[in-house]
């Protein structure tokens, strides 16, 4: 069987981008090397991750979100979450927003006022979710839209030609017209496919351990910073270290309990015993990138793309926002509706936001080297953060609320994710994009946006209405992923707004009224 598109890859990323491809009716494969997708790495205290504002809003925008917040909330209630598996920083006195190299910055500090086109919406909120979960919602949406998923199957090597790519895994052939690498950091799909892969090496390896100790009251609950490195303590016995080793011990050796014991006892300063290893692994600061994100049929995608370290834990909306970005462009490619360069403004689009997360990682492993002269510019940037401008800041920046892609001039919003507007009926902007579809509202009803609208009514969904409240605009133009590709004020100008809908959803169709929603 000939598939569309064939993901190497059956984790968050390439389980998301498989339902963008299935809303276009394209035939989707997942190939996925681990037999199981359960994993302890995938569970509370590791497997927790932090949903950027970006993520949440595409899955907002897809239907996923109530599912994802009801998958995690039945686990807590269960008992899942017991203290001794929840983070330190959730149990802090003051309402953490996030971190840079470890060092806070509190709800209680930032000015939302500032962020001028931000609408009130079920996307504003925080989550955070277990991996296991995420992977698991993301996996029964994907079966129920016909994504064909197959587990303990890893690609081993590809060919290409101009029609199609040739994958040999697990001892079989599959064909798809292309195939995206989702595999993770050392991606087979990258490395057979020839992609450049360049970046800086690591400066420490990163243990997170889940140990018994004979003397747990030795270490002190809490993020530390020593002469030496730096370690995480969460009681009874949940600890993550930075050892500035230059990543010496990542993926040298099996992980045995007294090499654990001697590094915590180096770094920490204090006399620990551990009794039992029940958990461990290791991680690094590497942050390399590729340098293309596609050659021929074959595209990359999230850690296949770019790694670094797992600081902040900025690497899984990274790749979300990667899938989000590729998968309507990749299904008009094949559907062949696709303008010229569709397709390769996935790249122009997504590898600077990698490069700013890259240098954004590097940063925070700067500002936790055990030096003096570090220590001194941790004490600036922590008394900074603690500031009203300083913690608006790094909210923007962490949150992802300042993610813009340079779609070139035009209205301050384009580039921008769209407002939640909210329609005379009770609608939001999101639900309106559950189809993939791109989105003309037009708060006016002016008859010749409605034309306008109508030459792509296939690709475009034309509404008429009122808004609550319409933040000074008179008509926004919306891509299939949420950003705002053309906005107007008082007076549009039709001819501006058919040049941005060609931009982005190529030629017209045949004129007639446009599909309303």
């Amino acid at each position: 069987m000939l598939y569309d598109v064939v993901i190497a890859g059956g984790g968050p990323v390439g389980l998301f981008l498989a339902c963008e491809l299935r809303l276009a009716e394209l035939s989707v494969l997942v190939l996925e090397q681990n037999e199981e997708q359960k994993s302890p790495l995938k569970r509370l205290p590791f497997g927790l991750r932090g949903l950027s504002l970006p993520t949440i809003e595409a899955f907002y925008r897809r239907g996923l979100l109530n599912d994802i917040v009801a998958a995690q909330r039945a686990k807590d209630e269960a008992g899942g979450s017991s203290a001794s598996t929840i983070p330190h920083w959730m149990q802090l006195p003051r309402r953490p927003g996030g971190h840079f190299a470890g060092i806070q910055f509190y709800h209680d500090n930032i000015d939302t006022s500032k962020w001028q086109y931000r609408l009130p919406s079920p996307a504003s909120t925080s989550v955070a979710v277990e991996m296991e979960h995420l992977e698991s919602v993301l996996a029964a949406r994907a079966r129920a839209m016909g994504v064909e998923i197959r587990r303990g199957i890893g690609v081993e090597d590809l060919s290409q030609s101009g029609e199609a790519v040739t994958i040999r895994a697990g001892g079989q052939t599959f064909r798809g017209r292309w195939l995206v690498g989702c595999d993770g950091g050392r991606s087979t799909v990258r490395k057979a496919g020839g992609f450049d892969f360049v970046g800086t090496d690591p400066e420490f390896t990163g243990y997170s351990v889940e140990v018994d100790m004979a003397d747990p009251d030795k270490l002190r609950p809490g993020r530390h910073y020593t002469p030496t490195g730096m370690y995480t303590y969460s009681r009874p016995g949940t600890i993550a270290m930075v050892d500035f080793d230059g990543g010496a011990f990542h993926r040298i050796q099996p992980i045995a309990l007294e090499h654990v014991q001697a590094v915590l006892r180096r770094i920490s300063g204090a006399d620990v015993t551990l009794t039992a290893l029940k958990l461990a692994t290791t991680w690094t600061d590497r942050a390399y990138q590729a340098t293309a994100y596609r050659k021929g049929r074959v595209l990359l995608a999230g850690d296949a793309a770019h790694i670094h370290s797992p600081l902040g834990g900025q690497g899984l909306n990274l790749g979300l926002g990667d899938a989000m970005n590729l998968g309507w462009k990749l299904a008009s490619t094949i559907r062949g509706s696709a303008p010229v360069g569709l397709l390769d403004s996935y790249f122009s689009e997504r590898h600077p936001i990698g490069v700013q997360i890259l240098d954004w990682s590097r940063a925070q492993v700067a500002l936790m080297r055990p030096t003096p002269s570090t220590r001194a510019l941790e004490a600036i940037i922590r008394d900074l953060m603690d500031t009203r401008d300083g913690a608006t800041y790094f909210a923007e920046r962490v949150w992802g609320v300042s993610l813009r892609y340079d779609l070139g001039g035009g209205h301050p919003l384009v580039g921008l994710s769209a407002p939640d507007f909210e329609l005379a009926d009770g609608t939001n902007l999101a639900e309106l994009l559950g189809k993939g579809k791109g989105l003309f509202l037009d708060f006016d009803a002016r008859s010749q946006l409605r034309a306008v609208a109508g030459r792509w009514s296939g690709r475009i969904a034309y509404v008429a209405s009122e808004v609550k409240d319409r933040l000074g605009l008179s008509a926004v133009l919306v891509r299939p992923d949420g950003v705002v590709a053309w906005a107007a004020e008082v007076t549009p100008d039709p001819e501006q707004a058919a040049q941005a809908a060609s931009r982005w959803f190529g030629e017209p169709e045949e004129v007639r009224e446009p599909t309303s929603q």
